[in-house]
């Protein structure tokens, strides 16, 4: 099971200004109320209130606290001073190395009500009951899901964890989705249908003609007798038509997903190697979750909804 879906880059700039934030972002997420400003007032130094600025903004607007709080795009800095009423900006390098910026860290954490990721379990059982919800529906890709997820903690002030944290939580939530949906669709074939499934993704059998691949195959040539062959393969093709009873409520993006898991291995054959073995072992349990609980069940998803 794969767990690192993004690219270096990608991991780079998780958590981190990416660039300027635009206008309406400054004045969402780095206004300072009068509550804030009461704050800010009873600290001394203009490099603690700024640097305490500086810090409220980020955590509201990345989810997280930066190593060097004063990295910040130049906008940033500009909207803050100006708020504050400074005249010209005090250094920063004191208040990057001492120890005020950690107080103002958990001053901030304790107004502001931010949690721990690894510490709130019911966030996670929120986030997790969500994801899998998007992923459900047939919205699985991994890097949509990193980004539902991060901006999902950022609105619900919850730091950020570890970018492998939530690769890790993504790839476990797509894996009991895609257990389930082969699990369902298993179960919706007869027993005839299944064996002829089987027969058609054994490549190694001794009549080629009647694989998946085989039938699947595009002409080679424009002749008479490839067109023969052609016309005979489609004949075979409907002959083998399955049409299992999908059951009612079971999302049609679902339906799709073996199609681009074939894909994307280059052959349908892969198909067969996809689907989960009835004797495999179970699959992770949700981190810190274990399989029981509230936390399993959401990861499996609610019972005997759209599946009965």
């Amino acid at each position: 099971m794969p767990t690192r879906f993004l690219s270096d880059e990608q991991r780079r700039r998780y958590g981190r200004y990416a660039g300027e934030p635009t206008e309406e972002q400054l004045d969402r997420y780095f206004h300072l109320d009068e509550a804030d400003r009461a704050i800010v007032g009873r600290l001394r130094g203009e490099h603690n209130r700024l640097g305490f600025a500086l810090q409220l903004g980020t955590v509201r607007f990345l989810g997280t606290f930066l190593d060097d709080p004063a990295d910040v795009p130049p906008s940033v800095l500009a909207t803050m001073a100006g708020q504050l009423g400074l005249p010209r900006l005090p250094g920063l390098d004191g208040y990057r190395h001492g120890r005020q910026r950690w107080r103002h860290v958990a001053l901030i954490r304790d107004r502001h009500g931010y949690r721990d990721f690894t510490l709130d379990g019911r966030g996670r059982f929120r986030l997790t009951r969500w994801l899998y919800a998007l992923c459900w529906a047939g919205d699985d890709r991994p890097s949509l899901l990193i980004d539902r997820a991060t901006a999902w903690l950022v609105g619900n002030k919850v730091l950020l964890p570890g970018i492998s944290t939530i690769e890790r939580l993504v790839a476990q939530i797509r894996h009991r989705a895609a257990h389930r949906a082969w699990r369902i669709l298993a179960g919706a074939l007869t027993p005839e249908q299944r064996q002829h499934v089987e027969a058609l993704l054994d490549a190694g059998r001794p009549e080629p003609s009647m694989t998946f691949e085989r039938l699947r195959a595009a002409p080679t040539r424009r002749s008479p007798t490839e067109l023969i062959r052609s016309l005979e393969r489609l004949d075979a093709i409907r002959a083998r038509t399955i049409r299992p009873a999908i059951p009612e409520g079971f999302p049609p993006a679902l339906v799709l997903r073996p199609l681009r898991t074939a894909r994307a291995a280059g052959r349908p054959g892969a198909l067969a190697g996809a689907a989960p073995d009835r004797h495999a072992r179970r699959p992770p349990p949700h981190p810190r979750g274990g399989r029981s609980g509230r936390r399993a069940r959401a990861v499996r998803g609610p019972r005997g909804r759209g599946h009965r």
